[in-house]
């Protein structure tokens, strides 16, 4: 069978017994990062060596079958860099081929830093949603937060430390500088820190630089009344990234429950003005 084993986000403690286990007992290990699972057998004292094969974004797609085949024999052992494999990380194209071919899959569960941050992130946590990584160009960013602007789950991104300011910035622009959120850096670990307020507050507090391993957290738009004024404005801002009037005013629609035909008519006479 596959098996799934998630790894420690940061701090070796918290790898589980199964998990030691597993290693000690594994013959083959599909790696995000041969060296990185290096260097987790040695740090967790394992003196089992097993074949080492990569498991990455670049080559999942080709490897699949093979790996699938090979888990026929005997087990495979599966593990991302940190937490969980398939959670913004390798291992779903695995998963999905083995779940064709009728091979079985099963879990050894452990730290992930999607449930992590969003436990301490003092956001309610009965319903989110986890969005992975923000699309890098602007553009496209904000469009992705003008469609979860009416989100009503709490809402969990990664962003890496170079783009965390921009990206709050991104999200006060599109959600309201008073939604809010939480910062959560370097969970785990011995610099572990979290950072709470509102989304214009976290913005500020994020100037001057942030470091480590972040996981950003944000509230859900909850039951709030949608500003006909802000609609338009999201409307403008994406005909400014290069969208057609009339496809933005759909997607603003789309996200507010506003009448399309509404924005549309608002954005050409705000055109006039």
């Amino acid at each position: 069978m596959i098996i799934l084993a998630a790894t420690p986000i940061g701090n070796l403690g918290d790898a589980s017994v199964r998990l030691v286990s597993a290693l000690e007992a594994a013959t083959v290990i599909a790696a995000e990062d041969t060296r990185t699972t290096q260097r987790l057998l040695q740090a967790l004292g394992v003196a089992n060596r097993p074949r080492l094969l990569a498991l990455h974004d670049h080559n999942e797609k080709q490897r699949a079958d093979e790996l699938v085949e090979l888990a026929r024999e005997s087990d495979l052992l599966v593990l991302s860099d940190a937490g969980m494999p398939t959670v913004s990380d390798p291992g779903y194209g695995l998963v999905a081929a083995a779940a064709a071919a009728g091979v079985a899959v099963t879990v050894l569960p452990g730290p992930s830093a999607v449930l992590t941050a969003l436990a301490v992130s003092g956001l309610p946590t009965d319903r989110f949603a986890f969005e992975g990584f923000p699309p890098r160009k602007a553009g496209e960013r904000r469009r992705l937060f003008a469609q979860l602007a009416t989100e009503q789950r709490t809402l969990v991104f990664f962003e890496a430390p170079s783009r965390i300011a921009e990206t709050l910035a991104a999200l006060a622009e599109g959600f309201g500088g008073d939604r809010r959120g939480a910062v959560c850096r370097e969970l785990t670990k011995l610099h572990e820190e979290v950072a709470r307020g509102t989304l214009a507050e976290l913005t500020a507090w994020a100037a001057e630089g942030v470091r480590g391993e972040i996981v950003v957290v944000v509230e859900g738009a909850g039951a709030r009344s949608v500003d006909p004024e802000d609609a338009l404005a999201q409307v403008q801002r994406l005909v400014g990234d290069g969208i057609r009037l009339k496809d933005a005013a759909a997607e603003v629609a789309a996200a507010t429950g506003l009448s399309s035909r509404d924005l549309y008519q608002a954005a050409l006479a705000a055109r006039r003005a």
